[in-house]
């Protein structure tokens, strides 16, 4: 840049002259005996170093410093501006050009042992064109037009001149701190010599050449200068005092600013992944070089310079890394933020469809009875003629009066009290719907002439308790009945077996060996020949009646090995939510749903909360379930959950389904769970198509009873003990609900 800036289109600017006349200036140093021939209208002063350009009429030849005078007619053929200043410029340019070279080589190797020698990086970016823009200071200034004189001489430079522009080159040395001077100056100065005395002698380079041109009014064009007749151009040897020249980078453009998250806060200075000024971090988290921060604390702050948050030097830590880039995930943020938000108005409006489907149901059925109530009445007033129309509508005012305030008053009554067991610890029970049966698990009453466990009979119709039958060695976990007519019974207990009893002959026709304790069992609706136990570890065996020696088929659990505190069997049903059917598996850290289809199973892992499940019940009508849970971090209270069981069909498969469940409604009981209580899940006695709850209150030693459709709750059915189990009952075509603690079974009618 420099260089296209020293270019100077005298031609232009100058009086046209003879081509034929023009004598090149020789590419030498000058001596002080040398003489330059300059054209008849260029004259240059001694004192104050200025060649001035004019136009004159006579000539003479003048030598200066040589002592002698020149005749004029002597003189060789004076040639023009251009040409001299074009021949003296290309003489600097090559000078400068040769000594920078060699000093940035100086200055690269002396870097490259530095880095060495310290371990840490050291930047010196020196300009290739700096020395050359040091040397050629273009400079324009406006003033008057300085008189040249008459004459055009022939100028011969002192000698004191070209000595002063080699001198001027010391002053292009690279300056360095006391420290880093001190601690390469012996070997920096040896590899200088050795380079001086291996580089091939240069040529000292001349004085640099400031030219100056004084005019009213200048024009440039592209770097070159236009200047008029009477100009005058100024020739000074470079000094100290000259004004700089604005230089430009050479190499790529640097950034406007120094990006802070790569260097120290406090010294400003990039840190190292080695050394004393390595990556460290306070507390707090902001970083900074080691011996900065260290130096910091030590001198009395207490404090970290970015946050002002308290800190002392053991709070320094060390980072080992060797790059620190913080990547820009606000973008990511803000799709995970709306992401969840899709997802919470997702699951709310799945749960608002799920509440209208469940009130659609219940209002169709309530339609369905409303029409047949309406039947009845036309037949009635058929029956009676028109002429008593206006007894039928009274009647049927009545009837309908007499109905709204019954579903308004109906609830489960008292009805009686069983004493099972005088010690205590019963668990579980079951009703026969074939032999209005109900059984209840117990310790054997005679430990001493028949230990173990077994049940005790109680008869649904005069609710009175029969006899004992003896099963199993250990606590009874689990009782189921099936659809079966014969009154077989399966019981799952902590003895590693799984039996069937008659309730025919109260005795026990079928055992199975699990091997492991068995904590739940169930039919499946489906086919009556095969049964489940769920083990301690989380797996479930799969029996076939038929076969008598071991289990068919064994369900692995995909997660977790906690024990099954619940299995529940859904039959297939032609549903458009839900027609599979399998095993629900549930376990202390949530539910699968077995799909058994042609004798295979087909796990799907239900989206239950993780952690605190104590029991899952089923409805298999409505294809509802009922899940509760235990206090947890999230609640400290016992909640149960209403969840509709769906299927989405696959699509490369017209036969496959993905299951899931969502939830409908959540009742909130009290802080207490410890004992793994189950609860219940059925239709309303009201037969209008409603789903009742009913769960075990631990706090209030209670049964509370809630409506799933509205999430009201309609009873709270006390005891004296904690509920164990629930279990609703259809006996001569009324209602009754049982509720089991430790000792006794209390029983309630629907009225």
């Amino acid at each position: 840049m420099a260089q296209e800036e020293m270019e100077v289109d005298l031609p232009n600017l100058l009086n046209p002259v003879d081509r034929s006349s023009e004598v090149s200036l020789s590419h030498r140093p000058f001596q002080s005996s040398q003489v330059l021939h300059m054209p008849d209208h260029v004259t240059y002063s001694d004192d104050s170093g200025e060649l001035f350009i004019g136009s004159v009429e006579q000539s003479e030849v003048i030598v200066l410093d040589s002592g002698e005078d020149v005749p004029a007619g002597a003189a060789a053929p004076s040639p023009d501006a251009l040409q001299m200043l074009q021949g003296a410029l290309e003489q600097l340019r090559q000078a400068a050009e040769q000594q920078s070279a060699a000093h940035r080589s100086r200055v690269q190797r002396r870097n490259t042992r530095r880095q060495q020698r310290r371990g840490t990086q050291r930047t010196n970016s020196t300009s290739s064109r700096a020395t050359l823009n040091n040397f050629f200071q273009l400079s324009r200034t406006q003033g008057s037009v300085h008189p040249l004189a008459p004459v055009g001489r022939i100028l011969v430079l002192p000698e004191e001149a070209t000595r002063n522009s080699v001198g001027d080159n010391s002053d292009e040395t690279e300056e360095l701190s006391e420290e880093e001077e001190n601690a390469g100056s012996s070997t920096d100065t040896d590899e200088v010599e050795n380079d001086a005395r291996a580089a091939p002698p240069t040529e000292p380079a001349p004085a640099e050449i400031n030219i100056a041109e004084d005019q009213p009014e200048t024009h440039g064009v592209r770097g070159s200068l236009s200047v008029p007749d009477n100009g005058t151009f100024h020739l000074q040897p470079h000094t100290k005092q000259s004004s700089p020249v604005k230089q430009l980078p050479t190499g790529a453009n640097p950034a406007p600013e120094e990006d802070e998250g790569d260097t120290c806060a406090i010294c400003f200075e990039s840190w190292t992944n080695a050394g004393q000024h390595r990556l460290s971090a306070l507390r707090c988290g902001h970083l900074f070089g080691f011996t900065c921060i260290e130096r910091w604390l030590k001198g009395g702050a207490t404090k970290c310079p970015q946050c002002n948050k308290k800190a002392k030097r053991s709070d320094i830590v060390v980072l080992y890394a060797r790059t620190l880039k913080a990547l820009d995930t606000s973008e990511q943020e803000r799709m995970k933020s709306t992401l969840e938000q899709e997802q919470s108005l997702r699951r709310k409006a799945e749960l608002e469809s799920a509440q209208c489907r469940l009130q659609v149901q219940v209002l169709t059925d309530e339609c369905g009875k409303l029409r047949k109530q309406i039947q009845e009445l036309k037949m009635l007033i058929a029956q009676h003629g028109t002429g008593n129309s206006n007894h039928a509508s009274s009647f049927r005012s009545g009837v309908s009066g007499s109905l709204s305030s019954s579903q308004g008053q109906h609830k489960y009554s008292f009805e009686k009290a069983i004493l099972i067991s005088q010690t205590g610890n019963c668990r579980v029970m079951s009703f026969c719907e074939s032999m209005s049966c109900l059984v209840v698990s117990q310790p054997s009453p005679q430990t001493t002439l028949i230990p173990g466990c077994g049940i005790k009979k109680l008869s649904a119709a005069n609710l009175k308790s029969s006899q004992y039958v003896p099963i199993h060695s250990k606590q009874i976990r689990g009782l189921a009945f099936s659809n079966r007519t014969d009154g077989l019974l399966l019981s799952a207990a902590l003895d590693n077996t799984v039996k069937l009893t008659s309730l025919l002959t109260n005795t026990v026709v079928q055992t199975y060996n699990t091997g492991r304790p068995v904590w739940s069992c169930c039919w499946c609706a489906d086919d009556d020949n095969y049964v489940y136990a769920g083990l301690i570890n989380g797996s479930v065996l799969v029996y076939d009646l038929r076969d008598t020696s071991q289990s068919i088929r064994e369900l692995v659990p995909l997660g977790s090995r906690c024990p099954v505190v619940s299995l529940s069997y859904l039959p297939r049903a032609a549903s458009e939510v839900f027609p599979c059917g399998g095993v629900l598996v549930g376990t202390l850290e949530g539910a699968c749903f077995w799909e058994m289809k042609d004798g295979n199973y087909r796990p799907h892992v239900l989206p239950l909360e993780p952690g605190g499940c104590t029991d899952i019940q089923t409805e298999s009508n409505t294809r509802h379930c009922f899940v509760t849970y235990r206090p947890g971090k999230n609640h400290n209270y016992v909640r149960g959950v209403v969840m509709e069981l769906t299927s989405n069909r696959l699509i490369d498969s017209e036969d496959e389904y993905s299951c899931s469940c969502y939830p409908v409604q959540t009742f909130n009981a009290g802080p207490t769970c410890k004992l793994l209580t189950k609860n219940a899940i059925f239709q309303s006695p009201e037969r209008d198509g409603s789903i009742l709850v009913c769960a075990g209150d631990e706090a209030s030693n209670s049964a509370m009873l809630w409506n799933s459709g509205n999430g009201s709750l309609l009873q709270k059915l006390q005891a004296d003990q904690p509920v164990l189990d629930i279990c609703p009952m259809e006996v001569n075509q009324s209602s009754m609900l049982a509720t089991l603690t430790e000792k006794m079974v209390k029983i309630y009618k629907w009225e």
